[in-house]
């Protein structure tokens, strides 16, 4: 179901071009109008890694139509414009021109990808144009877009040195890393070697999956003679799961311990029983609290609008609220100077979670929990 919300928002916001043509702007930006603010985003939406992005931005869906429905911001309500990328650096590139020239984005959100991010570092500079929250974004490419990206999820370099830490402090020193065959993908396994290296380990396997799912053979096999005791895999969509399966399948005997791009409930289904066995680090708070307000909104905007519950609506929801208070405090007189003016000097809480851009760092979050997936799939801290 989250899937069709998502695709028909996409499908109203580009039937939508034509009337805010002809809007009377009120103000000199690019994407505002007297009623509405668009947003533009760009991201694999086809393919395995597709099916997690789309989670990702039914949960941002969430707060967007939350807020729209009681008047907007400022008497403006918040258009999205989405278009699929296939996480190919050049039709990125493309997608944030036709963003920017075709729909008039103001500002963009929720994008995906290291290259295709670090690909636009120019243009975003160029266009003043803000981009925030967006996701599986390196360490490096964050550093490309410094002064144009505003990253609410923690690095992945802290990531990486969360979970080596955990998994040494229980005994564990042999471990492999799998990773997307991409430039992020290639980055996190080195963040991993050098958390690794900074307690004089080194990786028992480093071994490169295909983002299409053709190598999870190779790659469970290569795994599975590595003898390592644990792996930390950076896979998106279902290939983390088949990845774990062909390791068994050949004789592999590891645990398993994703980073937070694993959708655990995903990989449940996928490995069954065995699912007991995997961690994840978690860089958005527990979205079944009972105790945290935000957590029990978004449940309930997501139980109502039928998407689907769990860290990765969550993550969109959160980024989705970071956006939203952004524009919040910028005010009636909309621009992307003073939306830029007004992140920069952004501290705030959403669902016990602390956020704080006022540093040299464009990332706003440290937040890192640990969390094992049982075999049905659901999450226990």
């Amino acid at each position: 179901m989250h899937r069709r919300h998502f695709i028909a928002a996409s499908a109203a916001a580009v039937a939508g071009f034509g009337q805010l043509s002809s809007a009377p702007a009120l103000a000199a930006e690019n994407g505002v109008t007297d009623s509405e603010v668009v947003l533009g985003h760009t991201g694999i939406l086809s393919g395995p890694l597709g099916v997690p992005i789309k989670v990702v931005m039914a949960g941002a869906g969430l707060a967007f139509d939350a807020v729209n429905a009681q008047g907007g911001l400022s008497g403006r309500k918040i258009r999205l414009v989405s278009l699929d990328d296939e996480l190919k650096p050049e039709k990125a590139v493309a997608n944030y021109e036709q963003l920017l020239g075709e729909h008039r984005a103001f500002a963009f959100f929720g994008c995906v990808g290291s290259g295709t991010t670090a690909a636009a570092a120019k243009l975003l500079s160029q266009s003043g144009a803000p981009l925030v929250g967006a996701y599986a974004v390196s360490d490096s490419a964050r550093e490309k877009v410094g002064g144009s990206g505003y990253f609410v999820r923690a690095t992945f370099a802290r990531e990486a040195q969360a979970l080596v830490q955990h998994l040494t402090t229980i005994g564990v020193t042999r471990i492999a890393v799998a990773y997307l065959d991409n430039p992020g993908g290639a980055e996190v396994a080195q963040l991993v070697g050098e958390a690794l290296t900074a307690l004089k380990l080194k990786p028992e396997a480093a071994v490169a999956v295909k983002g299409d799912g053709s190598a999870n053979e190779a790659a469970g096999k290569a795994l599975a003679d590595s003898k390592a005791q644990a792996v930390i895999m950076y896979l998106g969509g279902a290939i983390g799961g088949e990845v774990m399966k062909a390791a068994w399948a050949a004789g592999g005997r590891q645990m398993f311990y994703g980073m937070s791009i694993v959708p655990g409930d995903v990989t449940a289904r996928l490995v069954g029983d065995k699912t007991s066995g995997l961690a994840i680090s978690q860089i958005v708070p527990y979205p079944w609290s009972e105790v945290d307000a935000s957590a029990k909104e978004y449940r309930q905007l997501a139980e109502r609008a039928k998407v689907d519950i769990g860290y990765l609506s969550y993550e969109g929801y959160v980024n989705a609220m970071v956006m939203i208070e952004a524009l919040r405090r910028t005010g009636r007189d909309l621009t992307r100077a003073k939306l830029h003016a007004t992140l920069k000097a952004m501290k705030l809480r959403v669902s016990n979670m602390e956020i704080d851009f006022t540093g040299a760092s464009n990332t706003g979050s440290r937040f890192i929990e640990m969390v094992r997936v049982t075999k049905e799939g659901r999450f226990l801290r």
